[in-house]
Order: C-alpha cells, then sequence, then structure tokens
C-alpha cells in the first residue's frame, strides 16, 4: 500500500489544524458540517496562500543566510 501526505514532522498535523481554525477565525467562518463547502473550501485556499508565503520567507532567509 502507498501512503501519500505522510507527516513526517512531529507535531505538523496539530499545527496545521491550529492554522485552520486560525483563519477561519480570521475570515468569520465557522467549520464544520453546516457550513458550505465552498466557505470551507475558502479556508483551504488561505491555509495554502499562507504556507506558500511561509515557505518562500524560510527560502529567502536560506538563500540570505548562504551569502553571508
Amino acid at each position: 500500500m502507498i501512503v501519500l501526505n505522510k507527516l513526517v514532522v512531529k507535531g505538523s498535523k496539530d499545527a496545521i489544524n491550529n492554522l485552520k481554525y486560525e483563519i477561519a477565525n480570521e475570515l468569520g467562518i465557522n467549520l464544520g458540517a453546516d457550513t458550505s463547502s465552498r466557505l470551507n473550501g475558502t479556508v483551504g485556499g488561505y491555509m495554502t496562500k499562507k504556507l506558500v508565503e511561509l515557505g518562500k520567507q524560510y527560502y529567502n532567509n536560506v538563500e540570505n543566510y548562504k551569502k553571508n
């Protein structure tokens, strides 16, 4: 059996879950079965955007460190 999306960093599942609820709170969205899939999806989209921004910041910091 092939396992995809395996979490390799301890505590990352909790961090992602916290991010999800933090973003939902900022957007004023109550996550759950009674919320439309469009609104739940909006939270996922903002999570992706935030994670990409964090990745870019990390990459830039690493590149700047290597230059010095």
